[in-house]
């Protein structure tokens, strides 16, 4: 287990560190971006499935029709998900955007209950309302709703609750779902850098790299949750995803130094209160099971 526990702290240590990594990229368009991460993260899966030899496994499992539609959906979705979060990074709303992922497992939880019919122990819905509560403060004192947190976590939730009806593991889900919009992201590539407007090869060797490095930070933290998932228990997994939220809104205000005031400390300390109470009943509630508790999505 302590192998595994060690994969897992590495994994969301790196989904926390992105900030930095796409902050070197900010003079390239987010949907290029996309575009780039979609396709080497495509590439990378797909020749660690064949140097791996699970291509006959993939393929037996990966190409009927159920499957495939679930995948279409899944990876719009993320697509969504990471267009939105590599803006937002880039545009300094760093600390929002890590704001969209601590919200995340309690709108999951939220899902479950509205989609799947999951039943809520009466204490599962007292952090909900709280964490509620925050979002409507912060829309007040922004004086906007803070939609860069919403729509990461709804399109993060979504996507999780899409993936809790899926028949795939995480890596070659991860690898049908890049695969299906592959081809959109590489006509979009290739259309734009014959119109001489792409990034990639016009600014330089160090962008180049770091444009297709986005297909290797995308897939080894993966690759490493995949590894810590079948090691350890989900409610470590359930602490550790607040790795990656913690450092991001650490590197938005001390490295970036995005405004953090009084009123979004204020805002942000009812949602964190919110999170710190899902956590402790949840910990009560698995020491003294008393009915089942719902299963997270993935994210």
């Amino acid at each position: 287990m302590k192998k595994g526990i060690w994969y897992g702290i590495a994994a969301y240590a790196m989904w926390g560190f992105f900030p930095i990594y796409w902050k070197l990229l900010h003079d390239v368009p987010a949907l290029q971006l996309l575009g780039h991460r979609i396709v080497w993260s495509f590439l990378l899966l797909l020749a660690f499935i064949l140097l791996t030899r699970q291509w006959n496994d993939f393929r037996a499992v990966a190409f009927d029709r159920r499957t495939l539609g679930i995948y279409s959906v899944a990876g719009v979705l993320l697509s969504l998900n990471w267009l939105i979060y590599v803006w937002g990074v880039n545009a300094g709303f760093i600390v929002e955007t890590s704001l969209g992922y601590f919200i995340n497992p309690l709108l999951s939880v939220l899902f479950g209950v509205f989609f799947l019919r999951e039943k809520l122990r009466p204490m599962q819905w007292l952090p909900i309302i709280i964490a509620a509560i925050g979002v409507v403060y912060l829309t007040i004192t922004y004086g906007r709703l803070p939609w860069i947190a919403l729509s990461l976590a709804v399109s993060f939730g979504l996507y999780g609750l899409v993936k809790k009806l899926s028949p795939l593991g995480s890596v070659y889900g991860l690898t049908l779902e890049t695969g299906i919009v592959f081809p959109i992201a590489l006509i979009y590539l290739m259309i734009i850098q014959s119109t001489g407007a792409g990034e990639f090869l016009h600014d330089g060797r160090t962008v180049d790299l770091l444009l297709v490095g986005a297909g290797v930070v995308t897939t080894i933290p993966l690759l490493m949750f995949a590894s810590a998932a079948k090691e350890i228990p989900l409610n470590m997994i359930g602490v550790l995803q607040y790795f990656a939220p913690t450092i991001q809104f650490l590197i938005g205000v001390f490295i970036y130094k995005e405004p953090f005031d009084t009123t979004r400390f204020i805002g942000f300390g009812i949602v964190w209160l919110a999170l710190i109470i899902f956590w402790v009943e949840n910990i009560i509630a698995h020491r003294n099971p008393i009915e089942p508790v719902p299963e997270l999505g993935e994210g």
